[in-house]
């Protein structure tokens, strides 16, 4: 059933676009897709029924999101069998390079510096990782609470772990993913060093020059 939800073209449109973390209403989705309005809402009816999708009324208005982080990492997982295997649509331009450096996966940082982000935690026993099971270590908590203020009190959820493993579709090597990985996310937002790009619809993480400066110092500059 979720094969054949996301196996549709335009319903797959839909569901990237919605990866960004962001809600969208049915008109934004149907634009995303190159479909009519009523098609949209006939296809995120069934995306709502088979649990990938949840809406969220405000005012008038009635906005869509992805359930919840596990559907973004199907996503991002099959984006990479694509590509892999030479199926992956090719839209070339100056915003692909920066999508592959930083972008943003439901809530979380992908692409290479997400993957190195990873790398860097791993390898210095700030987490450890056995196949796609991740664990904060220790140390990896004192780290967190030292260099950026995040609290292991923080990162408890009823529905998510705390550390998740999520295969980067470009990198085709893990991102961190899970509570931590969104409240890494947020606090590089709230201290100014990344942003989302503001274009409609893109996944593009920008950093600062300080904030490159101050990843690099915590996580490697990815040359070694």
């Amino acid at each position: 059933m979720v094969a054949a939800l996301v196996g549709d073209p335009a319903r797959a449109n839909m569901l990237t676009a919605l990866m960004n973390g962001r809600a969208l209403t049915a008109s934004e989705l149907a634009q995303e897709a190159g479909i009519t309005p009523q098609t949209a809402s006939s296809h995120l009816a069934k995306l709502e029924a088979g649990g990938l999708v949840e809406p969220e009324k405000q005012g008038r208005h009635r906005y869509y999101r992805l359930t919840d982080d596990d559907v973004a990492g199907v996503l991002e997982g099959l984006a990479g069998l694509a590509a892999r295997t030479g199926h992956m649509r090719v839209r070339t331009g100056p915003k692909d390079p920066a999508l592959r450096r930083a972008r943003i996966c439901y809530d979380h940082l992908a692409g290479d510096l997400g993957v190195q982000m990873l790398d860097s935690l791993r390898e210095r026993h700030l987490v450890k990782q056995k196949k796609q099971e991740i664990e904060l270590t220790a140390e990896g908590e004192r780290f967190l609470a030292k260099n950026l203020q995040i609290s292991s009190d923080m990162l408890s959820h009823p529905r998510r772990p705390v550390c998740k493993a999520c295969l980067d579709w470009s990198e085709r090597r893990h991102h961190l993913a899970g509570t931590l990985g969104a409240a890494m996310m947020q606090r590089f937002a709230e201290l100014k060093w990344a942003a989302r790009d503001p274009t409609p619809g893109s996944r593009v993480v920008n950093f600062t020059r300080t904030g490159e400066k101050q990843f690099a110092a915590l996580f490697g500059n990815g040359k070694d």
